[in-house]
């Protein structure tokens, strides 16, 4: 399987086993640490270590991949995983809320390195002259991780009810085993590696192109973590009194949808027309998304009915947030440097993990003290600095 188009089947089936796991793993803690009595706010908590990992490895990962090759960096994410996996494997009267958090870290560590490594990889598998078929490739990928992240949400909550919390972790650590010897036996073994072998100081990008849109991604997800990951659960959980059972559902449908909306971003976009994105339409489509948060909070100052209004600006805001997230993951593979693409693709999704953090901190204070609509404000001017930040980028690459 040494063909580009056979490597990317093996590089997005070794991602979609990782993001399937990923996700059941979330929903499991979450569940579980619920049945335990633990807040929404207590529970978001465990994975702050989880971001804040992500944070660092993003920063560093694509340094370690330049020396030791992007099979090597995927190999080893995937096997950071099935140890994060294993540490959740002891009595489960012995999982405090510190271990869990340990455990997620190591689990943020391998998500970071082996997204990091995939997308990185991709760059490699298509010519240069083939942006129509890198934006494709990367809309996919993308498009199909998020997808698939949402099904793990049923997965893990239909494992902890069959299995229990032990065996669906045990049962998930060995498909990984399996997928991990499955991708070492396939995955081209000098994939990514370069005669070029970074500086610790080349992890800071010197490129314009890459730090404007990197400074725009982390506008971009920390507007969507600031209501969606805390202030927006909760909100459904105390004020209109859903189930989590209802609550879990919907979002695992949100990002389920999301990805598929990703995957269709390039046919949304006018990629099968010639129209490859630039700056113009990472700044057009910012500024639509800008107008869903205020509209709704709008809307919920006038106490309509919050509830419908709520659902169907949710749907929206993730259609309008996919094209947006698809166009950004594009751009930075194709303003990444050929040699050493993994530092480019590492800092960029440095600055998206560091704006999930600080989302889904500002989602808990800002709910907090002052409510979701609050949080909706915030929001849309997180978007509006993407949007200005948007209108430094290229137009052309």
């Amino acid at each position: 399987m040494n063909t580009p188009a056979q490597q990317y089947m093996v590089v997005t089936a070794n991602y979609w086993a990782f993001t399937l796991t990923d996700g059941a793993l979330r929903m499991l803690v979450i569940l579980y640490f619920h049945q335990l009595g633990y807040s929404p706010l207590e529970v978001a908590s465990l994975f702050l270590l989880y971001e804040f990992c992500g944070v660092i490895t993003n920063l560093i990962g694509g340094w370690l991949a330049t020396h030791m090759g992007l099979n090597t960096s995927m190999h080893l994410g995937l096997s950071l995983q099935i140890l994060a996996l294993c540490m959740l494997l002891i009595e489960p009267s012995q999982l405090s809320v510190f271990y869990v958090m340990v455990a997620q870290a190591v689990s943020g560590i391998a998500k970071d390195l082996n997204k990091m490594s995939a997308k990185s990889s991709i760059k490699l598998l298509v010519p240069s002259n083939a942006q129509g078929k890198l934006y494709q490739w990367i809309a996919l990928l993308t498009g199909s991780k998020n997808t698939l992240k949402g099904i793990g949400f049923f997965l893990g909550a239909s494992l902890l009810t069959t299995l229990g919390f032990r065996a669906a972790v045990a049962s998930m650590a060995a498909s990984l085993v399996i997928v991990l010897i499955l991708s070492y036996l396939l995955l081209q073994k000098d994939l990514g590696k370069t005669k070029y072998k970074a500086k610790f100081t080349d992890i800071f990008s010197t490129s314009s192109a890459v730090n404007y849109l990197s400074a725009a991604r982390f506008f971009l997800f920390g507007s969507r973590d600031i209501w969606f990951v805390i202030a927006l659960p909760v909100y459904l959980q105390d004020k209109l009194q859903w189930s989590h059972t209802e609550t879990g559902t919907l979002l695992a449908a949100w990002v389920i949808a999301y990805g598929f909306i990703q995957s269709a971003a390039p046919l949304i976009t006018g990629a099968r027309k010639g129209k490859i994105p630039g700056r113009n339409t990472a700044t057009l489509w910012a500024i639509l998304l800008a107008l869903i948060p205020f509209s709704l909070s709008a809307v919920l100052y006038q106490d309509w009915q919050a509830e419908n209004v709520l659902v169907i600006g949710l749907l929206i805001f993730g259609a309008v947030f996919a094209v947006n997230s698809a166009v950004h993951s594009y751009l930075i593979v194709a303003y990444a440097k050929e040699d050493g693409v993994s530092l480019d693709v590492g800092f960029y999704y440095m600055a998206n993990a560091l704006g999930r953090l600080v989302g889904t901190l500002l989602s808990g204070w800002i709910y907090q003290s002052s409510g979701l609509i609050a949080c909706l404000l915030v929001s849309g001017i997180f978007i509006i600095a993407t949007s200005l930040i948007s209108t430094a980028l290229p137009q052309q690459h």
